[in-house]
């Protein structure tokens, strides 16, 4: 898909759990495995929905001082879809981490509006030999895209909200 800002979604995710009370890492990231003795959340990012092509929602217009000219904004709501995994030495582990989780997952991270959460069994993951419950958690963001005079689009981006 190409849209700029997805990966900051994913790393304000990871932050957000991790200063509040759990150990969070980027699914498939550098981080490596989890430390022992506590729950972990695995996040990565699943799906991105957008609805009809186009932007056709008018935001406003900006001044590009850089470019000398006048900017129009267009936008679009999309949706993310994030497993945020829980993963724990007993499943015990699991559940309080999914509790937490829980309550973090009715507000979200800043610029990231919270439209829904699931979770599912947890269960024994023979492979990496831990307890392990799937979450996914859907947030909704606005995809910008920015037009000159002449009616290019010049660049869109995935770009966080104001909570409301």
């Amino acid at each position: 898909m190409g849209l700029k800002g997805l990966q900051e979604m994913r790393r304000r995710l990871v932050e957000f759990v991790g200063e509040n009370g759990l150990e969070a890492v980027a699914a498939w990231g550098p981080e490596g495995r989890p430390r022992p003795g506590r729950a972990v959340v695995a996040v990565s990012l699943r799906g991105v929905e957008s609805g009809p092509p186009g932007f056709r929602d008018y935001l406003g217009e900006r001044y590009d001082p850089e470019g000398g000219c006048w900017e129009e904004l267009y936008g679009k709501r999309v949706e993310l879809t994030f497993g945020l995994d829980v993963y724990g030495e007993s499943a015990e582990e699991v559940h309080r981490g999914l509790d937490i989780l829980g309550g973090l997952l009715e507000r979200g991270p800043e610029g990231l509006r919270p439209v829904g959460f699931s979770a599912g069994e947890t269960g024994y993951d023979g492979e990496c030999k831990r307890y392990r419950c799937p979450v996914q958690a859907r947030f909704s963001v606005w995809a910008t895209a920015v037009s000159r005079e002449e009616g290019s689009f010049l660049d869109f981006e995935v770009r966080g909200e104001e909570h409301t």
